[in-house]
């Protein structure tokens, strides 16, 4: 298994493979809201303007409260290369080719022990991760960020999280950290500094992150850098 994961990982990058049924559910409802159409500009001498519709709230989940998404939304197009082992305090970045919009989505394989973030199905960012002890295990499932604090410090343990973002109301975060083997998290997925805080700036609050423990997304029809 090992050896497999090397040569993977040496040709197309830390991938998660994705089955249809995180957390036991099938995975039917994408997590995106379309936002309507705007409406042609009223005239000038209609009433005041109706005031912009508050936009969706966010449901918080506890780390047992994964949620359900589209199974289209993990349709991978490009896939950054990775030379040579990928080890603890690794990461890689590169926007190149990339659409400079379109949804973005995280994923985490535990057993891989990477991150993988894609924009509108081209990866643009993957690293080592540190996860959860076994005392204090990550969560598995798909998970919305519904908070994100540049500068925040953990309340429980009194420890700096920088670009600290929220997957669970029960604490479980992405934030930097200093990957090194052998050290773990309270549950939280541990990225590089400098790598978290580039993951925190392509973010929005509702974006997925889907945690899983070994299964791979398909990358066999994905182009390879470019």
């Amino acid at each position: 298994m090992a050896g497999l994961f090397k040569a993977l990982a040496k040709s197309a990058g830390p991938k998660l493979a994705i089955g249809l049924g995180l957390g036991g559910a099938a995975l039917l409802a994408m997590h995106w809201i379309d936002r309507p159409a705007g409406q042609d500009s009223a005239p000038a001498e209609a009433a005041e303007a109706k005031p912009a519709p508050a936009p969706a709230k966010l449901t918080e989940r506890r780390s047992d409260q994964p949620m359900e998404i589209d199974p289209r939304a993990l349709t991978v197009k490009r896939v950054l290369p990775i030379d040579g082992p990928f080890r603890h305090g690794d990461y890689v970045w590169d926007e190149k080719g990339a659409p400079a919009t379109g949804p973005v989505i995280i994923t985490i394989d535990l057993k891989a022990e990477t991150l993988s973030v894609f924009r509108a199905g081209y990866e643009i960012g993957a690293a080592v991760i540190l996860y959860g002890a076994t005392d204090k295990p990550s969560p598995q499932g798909a998970f919305p960020i519904t908070q994100k604090d540049a500068d925040h410090v953990s309340n429980l343990y009194d420890a700096p999280m920088p670009y600290a973002q929220r997957l669970t109301s029960d604490g479980v975060f992405i934030h930097g950290s200093d990957v090194e083997y052998g050290r773990g998290t309270h549950g939280c997925i541990g990225v590089p500094v400098e790598f978290a805080r580039k993951l925190f700036g392509v973010t929005k609050l509702g974006d997925i992150a889907v945690i899983t423990n070994g299964k791979m997304l398909d990358v066999s029809k994905a182009q390879v850098g470019g």
